[in-house]
């Protein structure tokens, strides 16, 4: 068993205020996003220009903290906020939700691409390589705050959770944050190197992110308040992830646009 490392959830306190690690994570995802956006737009024939990198980034930032925000409380614990509505702007408290924030993000895409003159398909596609890095980023603010820990178990890489009890846990965090962080970036970073028919970069990910957190819910502790929603064995990960992965493998394996 591996010893948890407890960290200070504040990175930084003065007076009154204080930088949360999970804060700070969000910030670096959202740098990291806009950093690898320009280096894309970038490449020669990208078609996307340093100024729409700067707007679209701006509103996607926007349509993930909404989305995640109205995704969890939709998804997640819909009777305490109905009962309990001041709470609903309350994100400090806690309670995002992925598919929420994607959503978020694709009505973004939608949006910012008519304006441009640019499909949702194409803008995507030169979304999707931008995601994995925040993902990396926000598991690890999950892990630091010692939340969404894994289930009980034996392995000798488990670790006992200050919010946990007293039993060893997965640390699933970090697994998703190997696999939707990392493991993802790198697989869609090259993929998305050569030219692909539209929509098949953001397929990927699509299927990408829906077949690793759906593995990983094997390993994660469902949500207190919810426990197992479907089949007496699937979280509401996952059953959020299914649609996610038919939706990808119809992108990618649709006849589509040759390449651009």
């Amino acid at each position: 068993m591996l010893e948890y490392p407890v960290i200070n959830p504040i990175a930084l306190q003065i007076g009154p205020l204080a930088a949360r690690w999970y804060g700070i994570m969000y910030a670096v995802g959202f740098s990291a996003a806009w950093f690898l956006a320009r280096r894309r737009a970038a490449r020669p024939g990208s078609g996307w220009t340093a100024n729409q990198v700067d707007d679209l980034i701006t509103w996607a930032v926007a349509g993930v903290v909404l989305g995640g925000r109205i995704g969890y409380v939709l998804f997640y614990d819909l009777s305490y906020y109905l009962s309990n509505p001041e709470q609903i702007l309350s994100i400090w408290r806690g309670g995002m939700s992925f598919h929420g924030g994607a959503a978020g993000v694709i009505l973004v895409a939608w949006l910012y691409g008519r304006s441009i003159g640019k499909s949702l398909l194409e803008v995507g596609d030169f979304v999707a390589p931008l995601v994995p890095p925040g993902l990396l980023a926000g598991r690890l603010g999950n892990f630091i705050n010692g939340e969404l820990w894994g289930r009980v178990t034996d392995a000798p890489w488990a670790m006992v959770f200050p919010t946990g009890g007293p039993l060893p846990r997965h640390p699933s965090q970090l697994y998703e944050a190997a696999l939707e962080g990392l493991a993802l970036f790198v697989i869609l970073w090259a993929y998305s190197t050569r030219p692909r028919k539209a929509g098949a970069v953001g397929g990927l990910f699509l299927i990408g992110y829906g077949a690793f957190r759906f593995s990983v819910e094997f390993f994660r502790q469902p949500d207190a308040q919810l426990g197992f929603v479907a089949m007496g064995w699937m979280s509401m990960g996952q059953v959020l992830c299914l649609p996610m992965i038919a939706l990808g493998l119809f992108l990618m394996l649709r006849k589509g646009a040759a390449a651009a």
